[in-house]
């Protein structure tokens, strides 16, 4: 399971999606209190099916903070996140205007275009590998995401500065921003900020201690990572440490 993704144990799934770069998720709401959805970076286009209710198709946009996961028990979901980068180009729409929301597809697309891929899903037995296939055809017709925001992301997440990122694509620091936020939802300074809090939550799920987790991902010490989880997540460390262990 992806450490980034919330803990419900037994509930949600994930694998690599056709379209490279991307994971198909699903995931039936349980009875229990589940835990909010923790910034990563992605966008999603989920279908959404409450119990004895039609699918609703969903994007959510790229989060800055926790986002509550709040859907009725036994909602059953079907999902395909897309790597940092790569959704606004395949959607037709800039992320920052998503920025921390759920929106329906049917607001951002023709509603006959999204009645006819909705019609495909809830006839579906297994309606995840329809929207996999779905996802996989539609970025082949679809515009390339542009290749120097798609490098930004292993440079900042590698730890690389703001200042020197720009540099190194030949962006100027006013519209490297202007790009990030079309591209990603949020600056660069932002980004790199989530990035590194996944890595954190990576290395922390190993098992490493929070001193060496901070170390590692690039914290100026184990106090900075602790305002960073609490600045981004709504969590403490100790919290967010016993999440990654699936410790209720």
């Amino acid at each position: 399971m992806d450490p980034r993704r919330p803990a419900d144990p037994g509930a949600y799934r994930e694998r690599p999606a056709l379209l490279t770069g991307a994971a198909l998720w699903t995931r039936t709401t349980p009875l229990t209190p589940v835990r909010p959805v923790l910034p990563d970076g992605c966008m999603d286009l989920i279908w959404a099916r409450p119990p004895g209710a039609p699918g609703r198709l969903l994007v959510a946009g790229p989060d800055t903070g926790p986002h509550p996961a709040d859907a009725a028990p036994g909602t059953r979901y079907a999902a395909v996140r897309f790597a940092p980068g790569t959704a606004p180009a395949l959607l037709g729409v800039a992320a920052h205007e998503l920025r921390d929301r759920r929106t329906d597809l049917a607001d951002l697309w023709p509603a006959a275009r999204v009645r006819a891929l909705a019609g495909h899903l809830e006839a579906a037995g297994r309606p995840a590998r329809v929207l996999d296939a779905w996802a996989a055809r539609h970025a082949a017709d679809r515009p390339a995401p542009d290749p120097r925001l798609l490098h930004l992301v292993p440079l900042l997440a590698a730890g690389t500065s703001v200042a020197d990122a720009a540099a190194t694509l030949g962006l100027g620091p006013r519209r490297l921003h202007q790009l990030s936020r079309e591209t990603f939802g949020y600056g660069p300074k932002t980004l790199a900020r989530i990035l590194r809090l996944a890595r954190a939550r990576e290395l922390a799920a190993t098992g490493l201690s929070a001193a060496e987790t901070a170390h590692r991902a690039g914290y100026a010490d184990q106090p900075h990572l602790s305002r960073e989880v609490r600045a981004l997540t709504g969590l403490t460390a100790g919290e967010l440490l016993r999440d990654l262990e699936g410790i209720p």
